[in-house]
């Protein structure tokens, strides 16, 4: 084997022990599934494990969730406390960005989920992520926003305060240091 191949291979073994670690600790999080499982299913597919890396790398510790009875996918969510460090102080997608003449951020949330080949949260997804612990009590995530509220130049973040869910709004061209986002990925 390349040297590569060897490193990329001890890469993911040590992605799989993270996730593993992760998922034993917090069983809570998925009920009545099976660790082998999980496993066997993202040791077929090196695309998935490099979107849980990217997760992993950008602060997101990624956990199991779910899982899709019709599809057979289990369900990935960023379950770190706060929104993923890696990710923060970038406006909502490219249009935003591009929108901002002065003080751009280095990027925007649809960007680099799609980059990592994730999705970002919908509110109604975010709000089943409050169910399984409490995030987000002193940063905030963006949210997938619809696209009538897009259109008019905005764009939805939440977080949890209060021991209560909010949503609010921002312009979209909006970044702040405490304010990243959340992603799912299917595998």
């Amino acid at each position: 084997m390349a040297p590569s191949a060897n490193s990329a291979k001890k890469q993911s073994e040590e992605l799989l022990r993270a996730l593993r670690a992760r998922f034993e600790k917090n069983m809570n999080r998925h009920k009545g599934l099976v660790w082998a499982q999980v496993q066997a299913k993202l040791e077929g597919s090196a695309d998935k494990l490099r979107s849980l890396s990217e997760m992993e790398r950008t602060g997101g510790e990624p956990d199991v969730v779910g899982h899709d009875k019709k599809t057979g996918e289990y369900i990935f969510y960023d379950c770190s406390e706060e929104s993923p460090k890696g990710r923060r102080s970038l406006c909502y997608d490219r249009e935003a960005l591009e929108s901002r003449k002065e003080n751009k951020p280095k990027g925007s949330a649809l960007d680099l989920a799609a980059a990592m080949g994730i999705e970002i949260l919908s509110e109604e997804q975010y709000r089943e992520l409050q169910e399984l612990g409490q995030f987000d009590e002193k940063t905030s995530s963006w949210v997938n926003t619809p696209p009538n509220i897009r259109k008019l130049g905005g764009a939805l973040f939440c977080d949890r305060r209060f021991d209560t869910v909010f949503v609010y709004h921002n312009g979209a061209e909006s970044y702040y240091a405490a304010r990243g986002f959340r992603g799912l990925l299917r595998a």
